[in-house]
């Protein structure tokens, strides 16, 4: 009987064994689709709005050109370097900042200088920062991220330390490269300080395009930005010539990105304490015939007064 029942238990485990093997050898040879497996390894985002987690995710989707019209500024821009870089870290956007450096024997032309540094990154950036070297983002909140739906004004006069009305859109705005192309930039008649900004504001209107600003931020005009412009120092230069007035109050549908006319002179590559940006030389030019105020007496006048004072 006990030999009985070794030879069953021997049998046993021999036949598991045998079917072992063939049911593995039968699964190694048998063809396996993988078109059933239709697995999508990439992260699910359709329900992350506006986490970090979209911003890490999306982090080389869009790419920033922070555009900055500049002329004989440099205690203000060795603040600004270094304090945007350190603030725009924190956002894990791609962005990179141009020194627009206006060098020709002109009036300061803001508006044709950003028309000038769209045209010179619109390749590499997707989207731009019209940005105000002497203002300076304080509130986290900000964020600088890519306009899709349309303009978005940073510097709100709910915010801007200076300026209050309501279709206010200086200081601080990010356009979209489509939308800069469909309103054809800024205008280029602008000589002098001011309002070229609330021309550019109609463009869009008239376009469509509606301003959108930060919401629910808890800072005011005293705390959101930093203004470190002293007008008292560097006085604006709000000379008025010839009928400048009279055009500059009137929508421009001459002049914009399409006719700037300019040379860049150099462009170059600059660090301001671990701050990588490129300064632009620029100089533009005027056509004396349409805006005759780019070159304005008075302003000559006034600086060979300022020169004699000092002496």
């Amino acid at each position: 009987m006990e030999i009985l029942f070794k030879n069953l238990k021997f049998k046993y485990i021999f036949t598991c064994i045998f079917v072992t093997f063939v049911i593995s050898c039968l699964i190694s040879i048998a063809p396996i689709s993988i078109e059933e497996c239709k697995c999508n390894n990439k992260p699910e985002v359709t329900n992350v709005k506006d986490s970090a987690a979209r911003r890490k995710l999306f982090k080389y989707e869009h790419r920033l050109a922070i555009l900055v019209p500049f002329r004989d500024r440099f205690e203000e821009l060795l603040i600004f370097a270094p304090h945007m870089k350190k603030f725009l870290d924190k956002q894990d956007i791609n962005y990179h900042i141009f020194i627009l450096n206006q060098i020709d024997r002109y009036r300061f032309n803001r508006a044709s200088l950003i028309n000038v540094g769209f045209l010179e990154t619109q390749k590499d950036f997707d989207y731009i920062a019209m940005h105000d070297v002497d203002l300076l983002p304080m509130n986290s909140e900000l964020q600088y991220f890519y306009p899709d739906k349309g303009p978005l004004h940073i510097s709100s006069p709910g915010l801007h330390p200076r300026y209050h009305y309501p279709t206010f859109i200086g200081g601080i705005l990010l356009v979209k490269r489509e939308h800069f192309l469909q309103v054809n930039g800024m205008s280029n008649k602008y000589w002098g300080w001011g309002l070229e900004d609330d021309e550019f504001y109609v463009r869009l209107k008239e376009a469509g395009l509606d301003v959108t600003r930060p919401p629910n931020l808890l800072t005011g005009t005293t705390s959101t930005f930093k203004h470190v412009h002293d007008r008292n120092y560097r006085k604006r230069d709000m000379v008025k010539c010839f009928n400048q007035r009279e055009v500059t109050r009137k929508r421009d549908r001459q002049t914009g990105l399409h006719n700037v006319a300019y040379k860049l002179e150099k462009s170059i590559n600059a660090t301001i304490t671990d701050t990588h940006i490129t300064i632009l030389n620029i100089s533009l030019m005027c056509d004396e015939s349409i805006t005759p105020w780019c070159v304005c007496e008075s302003v000559s006048i006034v600086k060979e007064k300022k020169v004699k004072t000092r002496r």
